[in-house]
């Protein structure tokens, strides 16, 4: 039987008898065609294949480049989603409708027992502040604090009564929940049976991982309420913020363009709740509104005015926004006439059990004093935590102006009291800086470990050029304020090779008007003319009108120490001063400072080890 297609050869026998083979029909189509078109045939089906092949590689790098995009994008909504609120709208606030015309007020706490009476300058108490802040509030009360300590002991307010006040401001945040205000705090990983109190009221407390983020500390104090006003300042929860240490502050009313720009501040810790890393990415809605550069143009208490928020460390530092070592070198920077300094520390070291040398503050305010001639004053507080190289620097920095005309460097601390409990009370925990142009208030010590670790924020506030109207700035203020504790009689100035005694142990307290000390335990010293207004600078010759020492022997004999016993009667009024040995103390002529006798973690604790520098000079016990 013949098999034929359609035009196509015929399978079967051979006709030679060859066995089977092609057979082909008259047409005449040869075998060649054939292997041809069967080779076509082949090349088609390796073509398809390839491109088969080609297409399922390609789709497996599809779905390979979807799975990466997928994963890229659940990672950049975690990171996003470390510091971002989603569905927070911000109350409808932008920068184009906020409040631009605001009025601020200076908020203080001043001990009981400490009087500026001779002078005229007061404000509103820190704690009356807060409660007018409370007063204000609508809808939310945002509070960054470091400490939160408001009960007082029974026996602590016995000695205190404006210990009080803490529990007052603690009872009335427990109320805002009946009035329908959202309370929500955000602090450090700390124990506070505040807290607990708080959060049983249906507070919403997050705490952040300072040590895992940073290794450093939450510093940062302030409030936002409505994110229309606000308060920052040296003052946090804590009784004796409100009773027993001197603090200044600001509030700030109806001046939503600043408050949303703290609440973005507020934004970025309050997302960082159970982070143990800084996100690479922040979110648009941490993103500050104004910095140095771009300062907000506003109107206080109808003055025209520029004012930008600063935060520390530099890893909470979003985009646009200036860090407080930037605000305070613009600061320094910007100031022709003076610049004066109220701060608890002053410490250019860094480091922990090695430290080093930090000038980032200290060569700006060398710079102000050699090349720009401008007039600086530092008051420090003298406390149990001070470390003696901070006077050390002090004394460097008048060496700075010995034999040189219109230079003037001043340094003086406030002397605090023992009371009856045995605690220290009028200690100045101010954090401020005011020149001619500005103001600078913060949250940080000037320390190298505070800006490098901790977290902080920082408010400037400048009076652009041409100003002539002035309605009693913020800028004046803060001035007459710095002014009025320089010149009062809770201040000593320091002294060269002097280095006030700054524990509780053996500071005298001074009894208001009779000018005599309570307690007989410290080798006082007698108070010389140095002490009566502004200090001289060590020079023989006339500088701002000063007299001159008169000799060395006389700059000698009112340094030197007279020892009284317990039984001696009253003992005369002193500058708080006491030589401790044995011990070196450095005039700086080499930059190079080395801490010997143990290591220290925090640069502000009070060491037991000697310090030594090179060109010191030694003074010991035995020599008084």
């Amino acid at each position: 039987m013949d098999l034929r297609g359609p035009r196509g050869p015929m399978i079967g026998p051979d006709p030679r008898g060859q066995g089977l083979g092609f057979g082909f029909s008259a047409s005449g189509i040869t075998a060649s065609s054939v292997i041809t078109a069967v080779q076509q045939q082949d090349y088609s089906a390796s073509v398809w294949l390839r491109r088969r092949d080609k297409l399922e590689h390609s789709q497996q790098k599809c779905i390979v480049i979807f799975a990466l995009v997928c994963c890229f994008a659940v990672l950049v909504a975690l990171i996003f989603s470390a510091v971002d609120i989603w569905g927070d709208d911000e109350d409808g606030i932008t920068e184009e409708n906020c409040s631009r015309s605001c009025r601020v007020v200076l908020v203080e706490n001043i001990p009981e027992d400490i009087s500026f009476s001779d002078n005229g300058t007061s404000h509103v108490p820190l704690s009356q502040g807060l409660y007018s802040l409370l007063d204000q509030a609508i809808r939310v009360v945002e509070i960054v604090s470091p400490l939160w300590l408001l009960n007082s002991s029974d026996y602590e307010s016995s000695f205190q009564p404006a210990a009080r006040q803490g529990r007052a401001l603690l009872s009335r945040l427990q109320g805002l929940k009946a009035r329908g205000i959202h309370l929500k705090i955000s602090s450090g990983m700390i124990d506070s049976d505040e807290l607990r109190t708080l959060a049983k009221h249906y507070a919403e407390v997050h705490s952040l991982n300072m040590t895992a983020l940073t290794k450093g500390n939450m510093h940062s104090s302030f409030w936002v309420v409505d994110r229309r006003h606000f308060y920052i300042g040296s003052g946090s929860m804590d009784w004796r913020s409100l009773a027993t240490r001197k603090e200044l502050g600001v509030l700030v009313y109806n001046c939503s363009c600043l408050a949303l720009d703290l609440h973005r501040v507020f934004s970025l810790y309050w997302g960082l709740q159970y982070k143990d890393f800084i996100p690479s990415f922040w979110s648009k809605r941490v993103f500050a509104l104004f910095n140095r550069s771009t300062p907000l143009e506003l109107t206080f208490n109808s003055t025209k005015a520029e004012a930008y928020i600063s935060t520390s460390p530099d890893g909470f530092i979003p985009r646009d926004r200036s860090t407080d070592l930037e605000a305070i070198s613009r600061v320094i920077q910007e100031a022709r006439h003076f610049i004066y300094i109220s701060i608890t520390d002053y410490l250019p070291l860094l480091g922990s059990s090695t430290k080093r040398y930090w000038s980032r503050i200290d060569g700006l305010i060398r710079e102000a004093l050699i090349l720009r001639k401008v007039r600086v004053r530092l008051l420090i507080s003298c406390r149990e935590q001070t470390h003696p190289l901070t006077f050390n620097f002090l004394w460097s920095l008048r060496s700075l102006c010995m034999e040189q005309a219109n230079c003037s460097l001043e340094a003086k601390f406030f002397n605090p009291r023992v009371q009856r409990d045995g605690s220290l009370q009028g200690v100045n925990h101010n954090r401020f800086m005011v020149t001619d142009r500005a103001i600078y208030l913060g949250n940080l010590d000037w320390v190298g470990n505070e800006f490098t670790f901790n977290a902080g924020a920082g408010l400037v506030i400048s009076q652009p050029e041409g100003v002539e109207d002035r309605n009693a700035t913020v800028v004046e203020q803060l001035q007459a304020a710095f002014e009025r504790d320089w010149f009062s009689r809770y201040t000593r100035s320091v002294q060269a090779n002097k280095i006030p005694v700054c524990n509780k142990q053996h500071i005298n307290r001074v009894v208001p008007g009779k000018g005599r000390h309570l307690d007989s335990g410290p080798v006082p010293l007698r108070k010389g003319q140095q002490d009566n207004g502004p200090m001289p600078l060590r020079s023989h010759h006339r500088v701002d009108g000063q007299k001159p020492d008169k000799t060395k022997n006389q700059d000698e004999r009112l340094g030197r120490i007279s020892r009284q016993g317990p039984a001696n009667g009253p003992a005369p009024l002193e500058d708080g001063h006491q030589e401790k040995g044995p011990f070196k103390m450095s005039h700086f002529e080499s930059s190079q400072v080395e801490i010997r006798g143990g290591s220290h973690e925090n640069p502000t604790d009070l060491p037991g080890q000697m310090a030594e520098s090179s060109g010191c000079r030694e003074i010991s016990n035995t020599s008084l």
